[in-house]
């Protein structure tokens, strides 16, 4: 009998040692997809700030050539570039802004076509090209994160531990089919 119960200890013991490794192990493994999630969005953040930057420059170097609408430019730029992000939504609201800019400055650079050619407007257009690729590379990273995060946190046992913690689904990246038909090509020559 006491043979019994020493057995019936030790396997007592056993299961509630394996269950803590494994809530252990899976809080760890949230914690880091939710840290790869906030890293990716930081990185989309870095990109996003650079395209700000471009666009500022492209609104500077317009200024020669549109002095009004060019400064109007400059006042939002300023004002956009200081918003943080930290979610999904933020992304899209501040792709949304970039665009609009964008096309403003599109319009002014068609009503003067010798800011078109300048050298300047050229460079800065190229490298928003590239900047535009990275957020493009930038936002498959964070999705491909929000993918591992919501199966951890949606798939069973992980999920009464991810529940238990606290840990949520995490909001994917879209693109915004209007605004993609909005937005001016870039480089129509390529």
């Amino acid at each position: 009998m006491i043979a019994a119960l020493v057995i019936l200890l030790g396997l007592v013991i056993f299961i509630v040692i394996a269950i803590a490794l494994y809530v252990f192990s899976t809080q760890r493994s949230l914690v880091t997809l939710d840290e790869n999630c906030k890293n990716a969005l930081g990185q989309i953040e870095v990109q996003l700030n650079s395209r700000w930057d471009a666009l500022l420059a492209m609104a500077k170097t317009a200024s020669a050539y549109a002095k009004h609408e060019s400064e109007t430019l400059i006042n939002v730029i300023a004002q956009r570039r200081q918003t943080n992000i930290t979610t999904a939504a933020d992304v899209n609201a501040q792709e949304g802004e970039l665009s609009s800019v964008f096309s403003r400055l599109m319009a002014i650079s068609e009503a003067y076509p010798n800011l078109k050619a300048d050298g300047m407007f050229l460079k800065t257009m190229d490298s928003i090209r590239g900047y535009e690729e990275n957020v493009r590379l930038s936002r498959m990273v964070y999705n491909d994160s929000a993918t591992k995060m919501n199966r951890a946190v949606r798939q069973w046992p992980s999920s009464f531990v991810a529940s238990m913690l606290h840990f949520g689904e995490r909001e994917y990246l879209t693109v915004d089919n209007q605004q993609k038909k909005s937005m001016p090509d870039l480089f129509p020559n390529t």
